[in-house]
């Protein structure tokens, strides 16, 4: 029911379209100059006319009917089960089970009532919704017919309508950010000082602690194992790689950059930039799987070869790769910026007598200097919050050390490490995943941070 509703939905607006701007070539009678507003106008007018309330009812509607048929389901169980929400989620799921014919047996027959309940409840809501969605359809889109005239300003109607999209838009992703951050912050605060929590550090101990070992022993056989939540190893992780990452992606992303906007011709250009962009499109899993069976064996191989230490599993393996990742980050930003940088002072330096490279060194890369930081800054917070490659070629020691011939772990694979699986949210080992979200989430912000204080300390107005 729920796919015909739409393509009623879809057959309503198109002939809201069609009607509406045929009443207003109507009403001008082949003269548009006597219209407010173009007949397209008036066409998406009686079209979104249709649109909003059909899409109300459906948003509104959908979550009453799901109610009503879960509630004339529990009602063939008694009170007591209809209360535990364990055993109500548990009835609801094997209700959908017998509905879909996944459940295993016979059903009892208090479950096949409440499963044939369901299903009538369910299709009569859903009728009731078409019936509800197609009048108020029919009833907007002969409103907005009649609606129409030679003075009617429809545009403004359409472009308030896209505005508050738009504003509807920003408000959610304004309230998710929020929602993010008040959930770091809450479990967070749980787990520095929740009395009940047992084996959480003080904020000093996690800030500066200089030993990670989550796990605490479960077994006697397990000897003596201590449980630790220092956050620096894992800060000094995070930090190697990235800087590795970013001494590989660094120059030759910028560098590519300058040859693309500045020194290659259309046609190398229509070429080098796509094949070059081919490098985001690689999922991450796939250069894991690179890193952990080229990258670290052949580093492996040549360190050897020298008579140097080098771990199966290394930081330097998981940078080089993590800076062939973001290398069409820096690229296609700063290819961006510095094509943005007006044509007039490129000239104005070649009056002057200054060559090429002079022009670029001197002239063109200051003014795109604020762009070519965000284009660093925004790599750099994508590398921070890169796992599969961390977990794949760096593994998941937290070893503090700055030698990029170790292993080392990141906050986030730590993360993951800790979220996997059915874990309990009252447990310090799982409340520390938030903690280190909540540390990381103030990391990539301080960055923006610094990224938008340059910009604007070194940005300037051309005309």
């Amino acid at each position: 029911m729920i796919s015909y509703y739409f393509l009623t939905l879809i057959t309503l607006m198109l002939a809201g379209y069609v009607l509406g701007s045929r009443r207003a070539q109507t009403t001008a009678a082949g003269n548009f100059a006597e219209l407010h507003s173009l007949p397209i106008y008036h066409g998406l007018f009686t079209a979104l006319g249709v649109f909003t309330p059909m899409l109300v009812i459906f948003i509104l509607g959908m979550p009453s009917v799901a109610s009503l048929a879960q509630s004339a389901a529990l009602d063939f169980f008694p009170e007591p089960v209809r209360d535990d929400p364990l055993q109500r989620s548990v009835i609801l799921r094997d209700v959908a089970n017998v509905l879909t014919g996944k459940h295993g047996g016979a059903p009892s027959p208090e479950l096949q009532q409440a499963a044939e309940a369901y299903a009538n409840s369910t299709a009569l809501g859903h009728w009731v919704i078409f019936l509800a969605g197609t009048a108020a359809g029919v009833a907007a889109l002969v409103a907005c017919y009649w609606q129409i005239s030679s003075s009617f300003r429809a545009r403004q109607q359409v472009e308030r309508f896209v505005k508050l999209v738009l504003i509807g838009c920003a408000i959610v992703a304004i309230l998710t950010t929020i929602g993010i951050v008040f959930s770091l912050v809450f479990e967070t605060y749980r787990f520095f000082f929740d009395p009940n929590l047992s084996g959480k550090p003080s904020v000093t101990g996690f800030l500066f602690g200089l030993d990670w070992n989550p796990q605490a022993a479960m077994r006697a056989d397990q000897g003596e194992l201590t449980t630790a939540y220092g956050f620096v190893p894992l800060l000094v992780g995070s930090l190697l790689i990235t800087f590795i990452a970013i001494c590989v992606a660094g120059p030759l992303g910028l560098f590519s950059a300058i040859y693309l906007a500045e020194y290659a011709t259309p046609r190398i250009r229509a070429v080098a930039k796509p094949v070059l962009e081919i490098l985001a499109g690689i999922p991450t899993v796939v250069l894991g799987f690179f890193a952990a069976l080229t990258v670290a064996p052949l580093i492996r191989g040549v360190g050897e070869y020298y008579g140097l230490d080098v771990a199966s599993e290394s930081a330097l393996a998981a940078g080089l790769v993590m800076g062939m990742m973001i290398i069409p980050f820096i690229s296609s930003l700063s290819d961006d910026v510095i094509n943005a940088v007006p044509q007039s002072l490129r000239d104005g330096s070649y009056a002057m007598g200054a060559t090429r490279s002079e022009t670029i060194r001197q002239v063109v890369l200051p003014a795109a200097l604020p762009g070519i930081v965000s284009a660093f800054m925004l790599a750099i917070s994508r590398a921070i919050g890169e796992t599969m490659i961390v977990v794949m070629a760096a593994g998941l020691a937290a070893n503090l050390t700055f030698n990029p011939l170790d292993a080392v772990t990141t906050i986030t694979v730590q993360i993951k490490t800790i979220l996997v699986g059915d874990q309990e949210f009252d447990s310090a080992k799982t409340l520390s995943a938030f903690a280190l979200g909540f540390v990381l989430f103030f990391v990539t912000l301080l960055l923006n941070f610094i990224a938008l204080r340059v910009a604007q300390k070194y940005r300037e107005q051309y005309d």
